[in-house]
């Protein structure tokens, strides 16, 4: 199916996958991603904070909170068929089984439009 115009069909089997994690587990994740044929995707360095409000340090003996910690958000479209199984990798390569080692966030993709050749839906992927 080639794009002509917009489409108002919804793509219940296109999932949008926004993970995000540690900075120093992107490697592990990338690596462990590729593996099972995961290629493509979008990583940003971005801040933000969860449940323990930032971490309470000390410096000079003066006490104070950084609450916005760095992280590493990466974003996959997928199929649903896949969506178990990227799940699982992101999990097991990203997890230090200490508090911050980040959430997944899975959404519902519309539409998805190649735009090189106007492919839409699943063969756009």
């Amino acid at each position: 199916m080639v794009f002509n115009e917009r489409s108002n069909r919804k793509n219940d089997n296109i999932k949008r996958v926004v993970a995000i994690i540690r900075p120093q587990k992107l490697n592990d994740v990338k690596e462990a991603l590729a593996e099972i044929g995961c290629d493509g995707m979008n990583v940003n360095e971005v801040k933000g904070r969860g449940r323990q409000l930032g971490i309470k340090e000390r410096y000079r003996g003066s006490s104070y909170c950084v609450d916005l910690l760095p992280k590493t958000r990466i974003e996959i479209i997928v199929n649903e068929k896949d969506l178990d199984k990227i799940i699982k990798t992101i999990v097991d390569s990203a997890k230090t089984n200490e508090i911050g080692d980040g959430k997944i966030f899975v959404s519902s993709v519309e539409e998805v439009i190649r735009v090189r050749t106007g492919e839409t839906g699943e063969t756009a992927i």
